[in-house]
């Protein structure tokens, strides 16, 4: 009998040509999932007659509660190779192997870029004056060239963001509780006395850091009210290392420039969310990783995920 492998949130139902997924159809039936599940009963009735599934990055959380309502499940794969939202003592406990799949860094990196020059040139609101008959010119650009770029965090997409920022003649400084001086002087940029220093003095600050019990709001309203009321805010990491209503309340109060964000505290965001309608706030729907190159990626290497797994061999295991 054929196994069952479900794709979950195929926003743009591309799955299925992303990868040469011809090479498992004798085995395995792929079904994509368009729409995203709110609720996990909802989602264990959907998967139920599943017993392998594709996710995407952390978009779907896999808690013990929910796995022990998919007793056929036996193969769960996440596309990356960290995911905090896989319960993996409940996967080992229910005979579920979790596989993961290369990615690669560079598409948040555009994507921060993106935002950034968005907010900076005022692109979105010039782009809709003119195709909708507005003004001819209302805002003043703001410049990057000789501006301080803060980064918070100075990892591997830190890392190449800051580089940009050098080739546009930026001042760039770097600030996270385990960066050194050393790693600031071989990426070629300045080490912030403190996180304090980093937020008063820079004009862009852009947010690279993992999500964890020390970065969880260290974004609040005290180091919201150190930014300059000219500085812009960028966030395409976790939406929970910027406390959301303290930053729609800077927003709402113009107490900064203005933000770009692609991470929110629901994904996707309700309707009604006070996000879609914050003024001076550019955002995005989480596309960080939303690239071809890297869902050709993702998708190719879920293929030769379920190979190994129907050969008895699992490659990329996580947990």
């Amino acid at each position: 009998m054929q196994l069952r492998c479900a794709v979950l949130d195929d926003f743009q139902d591309v799955a299925a040509e992303m990868a040469d997924w011809s090479e498992i159809a004798d085995e395995v039936e792929v079904v994509s999932f368009g729409d995203h599940f709110t609720d996990e009963v909802t989602l264990a009735d959907a998967l139920a007659d599943f017993d392998i599934v594709v996710t995407l990055r952390e978009r779907v959380p896999f808690p013990a509660s929910l796995l022990a309502r998919l007793p056929r499940l036996r193969l769960l794969i996440a596309s990356g190779m960290r995911n905090t939202v896989i319960d993996y003592a409940a996967a080992e406990a229910h005979d579920v192997t979790v596989c993961g799949t290369p990615s690669s860094s560079t598409p948040p990196v555009e994507l921060t870029w993106a935002l950034l020059l968005g907010l900076a040139r005022g692109i979105v609101r010039e782009s809709n004056a003119l195709r909708t008959g507005g003004p001819w010119q209302s805002t003043v650009g703001a410049d990057l060239h000789g501006r301080r770029l803060g980064l918070l965090g100075l990892g591997k997409i830190g890392g190449r963001v800051a580089q940009v920022g050098l080739a546009f003649g930026m001042r760039v400084c770097a600030w996270s509780q385990n960066l050194t001086k050393e790693r600031a002087e071989e990426m070629g940029v300045e080490l912030a006395a403190s996180k304090e220093e980093l937020l008063a003095g820079s004009d862009f600050v852009s947010v690279h850091l993992g999500l964890g019990d020390r970065t969880k709001g260290l974004i609040g309203a005290a180091e919201l009210a150190l930014l300059k009321p000219t500085a812009y805010l960028v966030n395409t990491s976790r939406a929970a290392i910027v406390d959301q209503d303290a930053l729609l309340a800077a927003l709402h109060g113009g107490r900064i420039a203005g933000a770009g964000v692609d991470v929110f505290d629901i994904e996707p965001l309700p309707a009604d969310h006070p996000m879609r309608s914050a003024p001076r706030l550019l955002a995005t729907p989480h596309l960080g990783y939303v690239s071809r190159a890297n869902y050709e990626t993702y998708y190719s290497a879920a293929v030769e995920d379920i190979q190994a797994f129907l050969a008895g061999t699992p490659i990329r295991r996580l947990g």
